[in-house]
């Protein structure tokens, strides 16, 4: 039919001009109607993506390269590119010197096979021009990081290195708007008062829903915060919820609770006091009473790590005991609204908790919320308690600082004896009873 052109592959010298020749990236016209025809067809493009594999490597068009188990059109296109018949056998294989210099010999693009494909199929991006844009585009997307300090800019560096948002965002594009949420959030934690996470999100996120578990958002705050109050390691839904509430940000305000003993200030307090009897004080309480515990005559409160020393206390001394407020562990919401309470109206908050990696931590977290001052929690007093827990468990965990005491740490990592609470309760009854009323 006059005016066709056929589709296929074009021998090494066949074909006549039909359109003006295009011109290639280094000046030399190709015609580009011809080599659509010589190294456009589907056959060929397992040969022409390996080529610009090369050329995005910066590697030379030189030498051999194979195809596996070629099909009948492959071995065809082939064979008419190179007019001749590729080896038999289960690959098939192109020395790209010569389909270089068919391309010259030919005319079809006179500066060989570099610039033909790249007519043929568009520029190729250098791979490491594209991982320098990339990293560049990380750079931006981290650059929020940087208005951090203390524990959350060493988050933050931790955060880059093992990669938490490139595996949460993916791209840099949705990396930085993701960063900035997350910065603008840990800037406005701990929450004081407390608050519910979702009208935390709604006034400083954009959306209600913007801290909901599960997103990328709150992942990436949810390690923060961890950093922020010393948060330790856990899963499950009952650790988020303490985790989210260790700064402040709730799932209601009742669940979050701290236990007293002998605190003061309302009927429902002093009733429990009279009784020498263990209150528990819900956040709801301690945030919409405010104070609800007065500061005691004696300007000291107690606090202790495990229920069990604030009972017995209970147990011993009644209405007597200074007033108490027990942990029960990581310090709850509750437990920071009460005892940041407490310290704002001057009183001093004394601290003992387990001798072992988890109670340090516990401690160190508590001190980073509120200053408190060590109560039988010294290097001397460890290492006294040490010597005669003859049978005490030995102990686990990865070490952790002491920043009240820093020899503490080194002796707990000298002895690795752990030493909890129950085991010098004597001692610390007999403190408490030298304060009793």
């Amino acid at each position: 039919m006059p005016g066709a052109q056929a589709v296929g592959c074009e021998g090494p010298a066949g074909g006549a001009e039909t359109k003006p020749p295009a011109t290639s990236p280094v000046g030399e016209p190709i015609d580009t109607e011809r080599l659509g025809r010589l190294l456009g067809d589907p056959g060929l493009a397992w040969l022409v993506e390996r080529v610009r594999q090369r050329l995005a490597r910066a590697q030379p068009l030189t030498g051999l390269v194979n195809l596996s188990n070629p099909d009948e059109s492959q071995r065809r296109c082939v064979e008419r590119l190179l007019g001749r018949a590729p080896s038999a056998g289960r690959s098939l294989s192109v020395r790209l010197d010569t389909v270089d210099a068919i391309l010259r010999r030919s005319g079809v693009s006179p500066d060989g096979l570099a610039p033909a494909v790249v007519a043929l199929t568009g520029p190729v991006t250098l791979h490491a021009e594209a991982r320098d844009r990339a990293e560049r585009a990380w750079e931006r997307a981290y650059a929020p990081f940087s208005v951090l300090d203390g524990e959350p800019a060493e988050w933050a560096e931790r955060t880059r290195r093992e990669g938490l948002v490139r595996r949460l965002a993916r791209t840099p594009e949705a990396a930085g708007p993701l960063v900035d949420a997350a910065v603008r959030a840990l800037r406005a934690l701990p929450a004081v008062p407390p608050t519910s996470r979702a009208t935390f999100a709604a006034r400083h996120l954009g959306g209600a829903h913007a801290l909901d578990d599960g997103t990328p958002l709150a992942t990436l705050v949810l390690s923060g915060i961890r950093a922020l109050t010393g948060f330790p390691d856990g899963a499950g839904a009952e650790w988020r919820r303490e985790a989210w509430a260790s700064a402040g940000l709730l799932k209601d305000d009742v669940s979050s609770t701290v236990l007293s003993l002998n605190l003061r200030g309302t009927p429902a307090l002093d009733w429990m006091a009279d009784a020498g009897e263990p209150a528990v004080l819900t956040l709801r309480c301690l945030a919409r009473q405010t104070p609800v515990p007065a500061v005691p005559a004696t300007g000291t409160v107690h606090v202790c790590e495990n229920p069990a020393v604030l009972s017995a206390a209970a147990d011993t001394f009644g209405p007597a005991c200074p007033p108490m407020v027990c942990l029960q562990g990581q310090p709850s919401a509750a437990a920071l609204t009460l005892l940041r309470g407490l310290s704002a109206e001057g009183a001093v908050l004394l601290y003992h908790g387990d001798f072992d990696w988890g109670g340090v931590r516990i401690a160190a977290a508590l001190r980073r919320s509120v200053p408190w001052r060590p109560w039988r929690y010294t290097t001397a007093h460890y290492r006294a308690a040490a010597a005669k827990a003859a049978e005490a468990p030995e102990m686990t965990g990865s070490p952790a600082a002491t920043p009240w005491d820093p020899e503490l740490a080194v002796a707990l990592a000298e002895h690795r004896v752990r030493v909890e609470e129950e085991m010098v309760l004597d001692d610390l009854l007999s403190d408490l009873e030298t304060r009793a009323r």
